[in-house]
């Protein structure tokens, strides 16, 4: 056998693929877009989207479905929120509380604190597309 094509083929393989179909319910009716906002890490979540991979969607109260594709293999961690008035981010109050629907995957909701990475991560493994859901809600 000679090496040389073999390995030219091992470096044009693809990598292997994996998808995240992320549901999203509870949307209070058809005004503004929701949004959702996929990490990779912990770094900015849930509140910055800058390192994230976002997604946004026409709101609706049947829900809205969006879809990450071509995803390595791991551990992901998805927020999401309503945006009801088209600066695309979860407006809040003086202190810091959400004044739009909001959630993140797991449907985690802690009462006095943001949501931490590894509680809302969910792993997304080789294959067909990892389906979850997730509510909004303040």
């Amino acid at each position: 056998m000679r090496p040389l094509p073999f390995l030219l083929f091992l470096l044009t393989t693809p990598a292997a693929a994996a998808g995240l179909d992320v549901t999203v319910t509870g949307a209070r009716g058809a005004t503004g877009e929701v949004g959702c906002a996929l990490y990779a890490t912990e770094a900015g979540f849930p509140t910055d989207a800058a390192p994230a991979t976002q997604l946004w969607q026409p709101a609706r109260p049947e829900g809205v479905i969006c879809r990450f594709d071509g995803l390595r293999p791991g551990r992901y961690a998805v927020a999401v929120s309503h945006d009801l008035n088209g600066n695309r981010r979860t407006d809040t109050n003086l202190f810091g509380i959400p004044t739009e629907d909001w959630g993140v995957s797991n449907n985690i909701r802690p009462s006095l604190r943001a949501p931490r990475f590894s509680e809302a991560a969910v792993e997304v493994p080789e294959g067909p597309a990892t389906r979850i859901e997730i509510r909004l809600g303040r």
